[in-house]
């Protein structure tokens, strides 16, 4: 009986270390063998971060020479809600002569939450009741079409 316990409670344990132990996903950019950050500003060109690190994650709206690589790592513990544990952007502004001008990196806590107001656009006018919407349409009657399109007419334009 005491056996039964031990091996019931250890199995019981295992079960639930694996349920605890976090889940971790990676997103976006994946360096292979350069990392963004080795990348030389006024030395490297387009051409050599393109050939380097590959396309990027996303390129800016506003201005086209500059360049972002995205990485973020996100764990979950069994069925929560998953977590940002690691991000990091690499920004890369090329000048006009499509040389690296600016390189900066940025994590997790340059970032800034942006909380809305509402869930809910306030919208002008007239809100309807629940029986206005059932019966609104009661008593509406729907003309027939008495547009009429003249026949063998290639355009489909009333004579």
């Amino acid at each position: 009986m005491a056996r039964r316990v031990i091996l019931a409670s250890i199995a019981l344990a295992a079960l639930t270390t694996a349920c605890i132990s976090p889940i971790e996903d990676y997103h976006g950019y994946t360096a292979d063998e350069i990392l963004p950050e080795n990348i030389e500003v006024g030395e490297d060109t387009r051409a050599s971060v393109l050939a380097q690190l590959g396309s990027a994650s996303t390129e800016s709206v506003f201005d086209e020479n500059t360049w972002f690589y995205i990485t973020t790592r996100r764990e979950r513990i069994a069925f929560l809600t998953p977590r940002t544990s690691q991000r990091s952007i690499t920004a890369i502004r090329f000048g006009e002569d499509d040389v690296v001008a600016e390189l900066l990196t940025y994590d997790e806590t340059d970032g800034e939450v942006i909380r809305y107001a509402s869930r809910e656009t306030p919208t002008r006018g007239r809100e309807l009741g629940l029986l206005e919407q059932i019966f609104g349409t009661v008593g509406a009657v729907a003309l027939p079409n008495t547009d009429e399109i003249t026949p063998n007419n290639p355009t489909g334009r009333r004579n």
